[in-house]
């Protein structure tokens, strides 16, 4: 073969690492920019949380072991890393704030405050929020990984640094907030 045969030849495998390369690249940022969005939602939902506590407190003061688990739940969430970490973590936090809204039900002079019914309300809509934005950003893991395991790119992936992202899981038993209307009773 010519020297011009090699080049060419050689100018299409580097080609080709590039277009590899910038692929993973683009697939890990959107899982990057996937898991902000899940992340500004929980934020959104860890300051919520204190609200809806505070409108309560006064109606609930002898609860005082429900309101300690909600804020052992939220601090540890707030400190997770990771998605594993953060799902196991909001996990544990929904169950506290299950266990409030629970609580809650018991208490009519709860069902005419506004307040507590427009927290909750807002606590609900941050609960569907994150799990689109959870979806988004486990279609973007799964994109992402799936790209990295197929042949070639598992060739380059590993050596070019690129590692398999994890997905966010909780157990939909958990996520769910129970959906309480205290203006019924």
């Amino acid at each position: 073969m010519s020297l011009t045969a090699w080049l060419v030849i050689l100018a299409v495998l580097i080609g080709v690492a590039v277009w590899l390369y910038n692929s993973l690249v683009g697939l890990r940022n959107q899982v990057r920019n996937a898991w902000s969005q899940i992340d500004v939602q929980l934020k959104r939902r860890h300051d919520l949380i204190p609200n809806l506590v505070t409108a309560v407190k006064g109606y609930l003061q002898h609860e005082r072991e429900v309101f300690e688990r909600v804020a052992e739940a939220r601090t540890r969430a707030m400190a997770a890393s990771g998605a594993a970490q953060a799902g196991a973590a909001e996990g544990a936090l929904s169950r506290a704030v299950s266990g409030l809204i629970a609580v809650m039900e018991r208490y009519p002079d709860l069902k005419a405050n506004a307040n507590v019914l427009a927290l909750q309300e807002e606590l609900v809509t941050t609960e569907n929020r994150i799990g689109f934005a959870r979806q988004l950003y486990n279609d973007m893991v799964a994109r992402y990984n799936t790209r990295q395991q197929v042949f070639p790119v598992n060739l380059a992936a590993a050596a070019l640094g690129f590692r398999a992202a994890e997905f966010f899981q909780m157990d939909a038993t958990e996520r769910a907030l129970p959906r309480v209307d205290l203006a019924s009773r």
